[in-house]
C-alpha cells in the first residue's frame, strides 16, 4: 500500500508506528520507536497497543469470508479475481487495501486507535447488513495505510516483528518500571476496552495473575560447553501442556503457557489445587497419565481434552490428567523466582511430599547428573520414557521471565526421520507470499502414494525459489491455491513423534513435521514405505 493520506490523522500515532516497525529489523530501532509510541502516544492507545502486540484483541467485527465477499463487491471484481489477487498477495488485509478503490470521503474526525477499537466492538452481534454497512463506510473514509491497519485490527493479522520481551523493553524504557516487573504486570487475563494504562503497567490487581513462563532454548552446541554437569539440573523433556496452577483467596486457576485459563478443561487439577497451600504457585507439564505404564501417554491422549470447554465423564476416565511438577514460583504469598533453582526445587519437593497420597501430581525427578557422558546415556532413553529427551537448568539459575540463553536448556533427541516424496504445493504467507513453501509429502502404500504430512520449514529460501519455479512449471491440476505436482522431488522429513490417527487416510499422524534437506540425490521410487513410518509407533 501507498503512504497514508496526509490530510487524514486517524489513529496517526499507531499507524506510524507500525510503518516503524514493518520498515527495519533491527532490535534496537524497534525498542526506540515503540518507546517512542509508548511515551507520546494516548493512554487507552497506548493499552490497545499492548494488547495487539501480546496476541489479545476482541472477537471479530466480521469473519474472513464476509470481508473477502464484501470487499470484492466494493471493489466490483468478480469473486474468482479476488481470491486469485489473495493467493498471490497472501495476506487479507494487504489484499483488501490494494484492491479497494480510492477513499471518497477522507475522514477529518481524528478518530484515534482506542476509537476505532470501540467501533469494532460494538460491530460483534450486529446483523450482516449492519456490520457490512460500517466496516464498507470505512473503507471509503481511510487513505491505504490505514486502510491496511483497519483490516488488521478485524482480522487480528499483526506480524511486527515484536515480540513480547522486546514490548515489554520497550515500555520498561518509556515508563521507568522494571521490565520484569512490567512482563508479570501484562500477565493474565485484563480487558483493553476497560483496563486504564496506570492501572495496568502497575499490576497486582488480578488475584489469579501468572507469572511469566520461564522458557528454555535448544541446545545447539556440545553439552559439555556448559562447564561440569554438576553445576546443572537434568529433568525429562515431556511433551504435555506447560501450565501454572494458583491456589490464591481460596481459588485454583490453572493458566496454560499461551496465557489462557484452562480451569474447566482440567477439573480433575482443581482438587489438587486446592490441597496446595495458601498462596501457593505451581509450575509444571499437564500430561494424560498412564497409570498401567507408571508413565505420561502419548501427546494423543491429551488432545481431545484441549479444545474442550468442558469434558465429560468418560473423558477424566480414559484421559486423566497428572500434573508433572517443575518448580515452586510462590509460596506462602512470597514471590521465589529471584531464588536459585536448587533451593526452590527442594523446596517443591516438601510441598509435594506434603499432599495427601492420591492426588494427580508427580515431582519431576532430577536424573544423576555426574558427567556428560552419563547425561548423554540417559537422554538416549528418552523415547521409552516417553520424553522428547533433557531440560538442563543451571542449579543457581533464578525463574527468569521468557527466555534467556545460558540457563535452561532443551536437549532433545535427534528427530525421527523418513523419505517422502512432495505431491502438492501451497504458496506461503507475507514475505513469502509469491513462493510455493507449503507442502504436502506422501509414502508408497503398494503402488500407491498416501498423504502422511504437511510442512514448510527448514528450506532456504534459495531453495524454496527454486521449487517455486519448478511447481509454476510442473503443477498439474489447480485447487484453488493449492497445486498438485508430479511425484519427483524427494525430501527427507524429520518429527518429534508418530501415533495412529483414524482422521489422516494414512492412517497415523506425525508431530512437528519439518523438511530436514531436499534429497536431490534420491529418485521418487527410493522413498519410503508406509510400513517403515508405521513401525515407529511405540508400543
Amino acid at each position: 500500500p501507498g503512504h497514508s493520506l496526509g490530510a487524514a490523522p486517524i489513529m496517526k500515532g499507531f499507524s506510524n508506528l507500525f510503518q516503524a516497525l514493518d520498515e527495519t529489523t533491527r532490535t534496537s530501532a524497534k525498542v526506540a520507536a515503540l518507546a517512542a509510541y509508548f511515551t507520546t502516544a494516548p493512554a487507552p492507545d497506548r493499552v490497545w497497543t499492548i494488547a495487539i502486540l501480546s496476541h489479545r484483541r476482541p472477537r471479530r467485527a466480521a469473519n474472513t469470508a464476509e470481508l473477502r465477499q464484501w470487499a470484492a463487491q466494493a471493489a466490483d471484481i468478480p469473486d474468482w479475481l479476488f481470491e486469485e489477487c489473495y493467493s498471490v498477495t497472501g495476506d487479507l488485509a494487504e489484499t483488501i487495501a490494494r484492491l479497494l478503490p480510492e477513499p471518497t470521503t477522507p475522514a477529518t474526525d481524528g478518530r484515534t486507535l482506542a476509537d476505532w477499537m470501540a467501533h469494532l466492538i460494538a460491530l460483534h452481534g450486529q446483523p450482516s447488513p449492519t456490520r457490512r454497512a460500517a466496516i464498507v463506510a470505512a473503507w471509503a473514509t481511510l487513505g491505504p495505510t490505514e486502510r491496511l491497519i483497519f483490516n488488521k485490527l478485524i482480522t487480528g493479522g499483526f506480524r511486527m516483528g515484536v515480540s513480547q520481551g522486546l514490548m515489554t523493553r520497550a515500555l520498561a524504557q518509556a515508563t521507568g518500571r522494571d521490565a520484569a516487573d512490567l512482563a508479570h504486570a501484562l500477565m493474565g487475563a485484563w480487558d483493553p476496552a476497560t483496563t486504564a494504562f496506570d492501572e495496568l503497567i502497575a499490576g497486582g490487581g488480578d488475584g489469579a495473575r501468572p507469572y511469566p513462563f520461564c522458557l528454555a532454548h535448544p541446545l545447539d552446541t556440545p553439552p559439555d560447553t556448559l562447564g561440569p554437569a554438576s553445576d546443572w539440573v537434568a529433568e525429562w523433556k515431556y511433551d504435555g501442556i506447560r501450565a501454572q496452577i494458583i491456589h490464591r483467596a481460596g481459588a485454583v486457576t490453572i493458566w496454560s503457557r499461551g496465557e489462557e485459563v484452562i480451569t474447566d478443561r482440567f477439573v480433575d487439577l482443581c482438587a489438587l489445587g486446592a490441597a496446595l497451600p495458601p498462596d501457593t504457585v505451581l509450575d509444571g507439564e499437564i500430561v494424560v497419565w498412564d497409570t498401567a505404564a507408571g508413565l505420561p501417554a502419548p501427546f494423543a491422549a491429551l488432545q481431545p481434552r484441549i479444545g474442550r470447554t468442558s469434558v465429560s465423564k468418560k473423558l477424566l476416565a480414559t484421559a486423566p490428567a497428572r500434573l508433572i511438577a517443575y518448580d515452586l514460583l510462590e509460596a506462602q504469598g512470597a514471590d521465589l523466582r529471584a531464588t536459585p533453582l536448587s533451593v526452590r526445587r527442594a523446596q517443591l519437593a516438601a510441598v509435594v511430599n506434603a499432599l495427601p497420597p492420591g492426588l494427580p501430581i508427580s515431582l519431576s525427578p532430577a536424573l544423576p547428573a555426574p558427567d556428560w557422558a552419563a547425561l548423554a546415556a540417559a537422554r538416549n532413553t528418552a523415547r521409552p520414557q516417553r520424553a522428547e529427551g533433557l531440560m538442563l537448568k543451571r542449579a543457581a539459575s533464578p525463574y527468569h521471565p521468557g527466555r534467556k540463553r545460558g540457563d535452561w536448556w532443551k536437549w532433545k533427541l535427534d528427530p525421527m526421520t523418513i523419505d517422502a516424496v512432495m505431491i502438492y504445493a501451497q504458496a506461503g504467507h507475507g514475505r513469502r507470499a509469491n513462493l510455493y513453501t507449503d507442502f504436502t509429502f506422501a509414502l508408497r502404500d503398494g503402488t500407491a502414494l498416501v498423504p502422511i504430512a504437511k510442512a514448510y520449514s527448514g528450506l532456504t529460501d534459495a531453495e524454496f525459489t527454486e521449487i517455486s519455479a519448478w511447481v509454476r512449471k510442473n503443477t498439474l491440476e489447480r485447487f484453488g491455491p493449492v497445486r498438485r505436482v508430479p511425484p519427483d522431488l524427494v525430501f527427507e522429513l524429520g518429527f518429534e513423534g508418530v501415533q495412529c490417527s483414524p482422521r489422516h487416510k494414512s492412517g497415523v499422524a506425525v508431530r512437528f513435521p519439518r523438511m530436514i534437506r531436499w534429497r536431490r540425490d534420491k529418485p521418487a521410487d527410493e522413498i519410503d514405505d508406509i510400513t517403515t513410518l508405521r513401525a515407529l509407533i511405540p508400543g
